[in-house]
């Protein structure tokens, strides 16, 4: 498993990649419907990847970590998706509120394990 340093910097690294990416193809990511919900898509990768960045930096300063670090990084990928487009805003909230809904119920599934493993111990 990857360390709370590594991981916080790979997913610091792919959200700069993948916004420096989009801001590049935002022509081409507007110019049709398809394009379009796909910049959202590509905005709602923004938000998982600046999660997992904020999540392992409170975590490392000992801080607790909850929804404002969710509605931080739910907030600048909506702006990174309104840089393309405006229906990339609400496909962008669409996928977001998705894999926050998967990564929820993957943390759930880890931690009951973990706390099984702890148990038996």
């Amino acid at each position: 498993m990857a360390g709370t340093g590594s991981s916080m910097l790979y997913s610091f690294l792919l959200f700069v990649i993948i916004l420096s990416l989009q801001e590049m193809y935002r022509e081409k990511l507007a110019s049709s419907e398809l394009f379009t919900i796909l910049g959202g898509l590509i905005s709602s990768l923004i938000f998982l990847v600046l999660l997992t960045f904020v999540g392992n930096f409170q975590e490392s300063c000992g801080m607790r970590t909850g929804w404002g670090s969710v509605l931080f990084s739910e907030l600048v990928a909506l702006a990174a998706a309104g840089s393309v487009h405006r229906v990339c805003i609400t496909t962008c909230f669409l996928f977001s509120a998705g894999l926050l809904y998967e990564v929820n119920k993957l943390s759930g599934i880890m931690l009951s394990k973990n706390e099984a493993k702890v148990k038996r111990h």
